[in-house]
């Protein structure tokens, strides 16, 4: 155990704090603070030590096979709750949830085969851009979330996924009047997070064909030489012993 790994197990424990949060008035019932505010600050807290765990390994030195399990699985525990906590509060369409964890299931059991076959299957720029999209999308469904819970409810005809409608309309009053509501705010924010999780949707199935290609150019053109997978694991454990602080 070192410090970059008990930040991502920071992580892992927030999950259950913001589910209850973002399902419950808690906050507002023991804390006096908005369900919406407290929501994005923790989820928020909690997406920055993604970045601060891998930082502080790359720092520190202290890049670690524990560290390369629990990073991905407190990323995946960490979107998964929470879009599933906007699907309960109707924010988030349940089929676009389903295609986005299911993505995650799929490179999960594809890393593994991989692994064992001691292939790495390197994270592309399309899988980071997702999972950055997916943070924008989840804070602005949060933050477009009403007292009562739920979507903002519009009077205007909008699409079953992007309130596009809805959206123009509110622009189009701001321009006329230069006054904005806090209604009209919460549907800005709610339009703009589902625009964004088509985005999210998009990459997530582009980037799953990127890594399946990866995987299946691997298998019909294997690397001679290749290391089998005691031989790979003896490799890392090599490189491991000589990092500073690892006893021989």
């Amino acid at each position: 155990m070192n410090l970059p790994n008990a930040v991502t197990l920071l992580r892992i424990f927030i999950v259950p704090v913001l589910v209850v949060v973002l399902l419950t008035r808690v906050s507002e019932a023991w804390f006096g603070v908005s369900q919406r505010l407290l929501g994005v600050a923790i989820f928020l807290a909690a997406a920055l030590t993604d970045w601060l765990d891998g930082f502080l390994a790359r720092r520190r030195r202290q890049v670690s096979p524990l560290g390369m399990l629990l990073d991905p699985l407190a990323d995946k525990l960490l979107i998964s709750a929470a879009l599933i906590a906007l699907v309960d509060n109707r924010l988030a369409p349940a089929w676009a949830v389903v295609i986005i964890i299911g993505r995650e299931f799929a490179v999960t059991g594809l890393r593994g085969i991989a692994a064992r076959e001691g292939l790495v299957i390197v994270p592309s720029r399309m899988g980071k851009f997702k999972m950055f999209a997916e943070v924008v999308a989840v804070a602005l469904l949060i933050l477009s979330m009403t007292d009562e819970g739920g979507p903002p409810v519009t009077p205007y005809a909008v699409p079953v996924f992007w309130e596009a409608p809805a959206f123009v309309h509110v622009l189009a009053r701001f321009s006329a009047s230069g006054h904005l509501s806090a209604h009209d705010v919460r549907i800005l924010l709610y339009s703009a997070g589902r625009a964004v999780l088509w985005l999210v949707v998009i990459s997530s199935i582009w980037s799953l064909y990127g890594y399946f290609r990866q995987f299946y150019a691997f298998v019909r053109n294997p690397m001679p030489g290749r290391l089998s997978a005691p031989q790979l694991a003896q490799a890392e454990e090599d490189v491991l012993a000589r990092l500073p602080g690892r006893s021989s």
